[in-house]
């Protein structure tokens, strides 16, 4: 279920941007495995009763919901809600072929009617910064919690702080003058860059005792992986594939210079600056 509130969203997820996440789905989930293993060992510390329900929001390929299904074993339902087709097909398939307790929808979290009171804990690896309007959002996720139930998730702080996400844009920008450029406060990576920000929405929204802690995690991927991450994956993903091919070699050139500190051997390794949010259904 895609609303008109996220249309561009829904059309984004639905189109090139969730095609490449499934394409890169081996790569994806190597590099942020340790947010997945965050995630999966704060569930374990709040200790869910058996026959508790789990919600991971914007799950893409499923990487963390099947985790989570894996170390929690049957006695916990967990449930991946995304706004991909794409990508919940491909964790539906996952989640099959893996044999556990998992179910995946295809549905916008802002607006998605989930059943209320239907859940005790909820988490996201990357999944909430994409809503048009935030506070309804989270709204609707806590109505769909259980009194005091938590949801932690994890998101991205400011570009000038990760400088492995925001190179890419800033040595293909000279070259690519079309290129969008990331804004925080808006729907994207970026959205919650603004501890405050955040903090007022989950406010606004029905969550309470809410800790905003900041997190540096080591990301690593192979040195063969680098190039069709950075061609493929964020605006200059978006971009690459409409220029022609003098204007598409300049780009790379420049991607694999302004990279070279990033690659150690045959290993790419990069800091995430992030958050780690954890709050409360009150």
């Amino acid at each position: 279920m895609v609303t008109a509130a996220n249309a561009a969203q829904g059309k984004a997820w639905n189109g090139d941007s969730g095609r490449t996440w499934v394409t890169l789905q081996r790569l994806l989930d190597r590099t942020y495995k340790p947010f997945e293993n965050l995630l999966v060992d704060w569930v374990v510390s709040v200790s869910p009763e058996p026959g508790s329900r789990l919600l991971d929001v914007g799950c893409g390929t499923g990487a963390t919901t099947l985790a989570l299904a894996q170390r929690l074993g049957p006695d916990i339902r967990c449930t991946g809600l995304d706004i991909s087709a794409p990508m919940i097909d491909m964790a539906t398939t996952r989640g099959h072929s893996q044999r556990l307790p998992t179910d995946f929808v295809v549905g916008d979290a802002q607006t998605y009617p989930l059943p209320a009171a239907s859940f005790e804990v909820l988490v996201s690896r990357f999944g909430v910064m994409f809503f048009d309007d935030p506070v309804a959002a989270f709204t609707n996720l806590r109505r769909a919690t259980r009194k005091g139930g938590r949801l932690a998730f994890v998101c991205w702080r400011h570009l000038d702080e990760n400088p492995f996400m925001g190179t890419a844009e800033r040595v293909a920008a000279p070259i690519l003058p079309d290129l969008p450029q990331r804004l925080s406060g808006q729907p994207g990576p970026n959205a919650f860059a603004d501890p405050h920000r955040l903090h007022s929405i989950l406010d606004a929204s029905g969550w309470a005792q809410s800790t905003v802690a900041p997190i540096d995690v080591i990301c690593t991927m192979a040195d063969t992986d680098l190039m069709p991450y950075l061609t493929q994956m964020g605006p200059v993903g978006r971009v690459l594939p409409g220029v022609g091919a003098p204007i598409r070699a300049r780009v790379i050139t420049a991607l694999r210079e302004a990279y070279e500190e990033f690659v150690d051997g045959g290993e790419v390794r990069y800091t995430a600056a992030c958050w780690l949010v954890n709050t409360l259904a009150s």
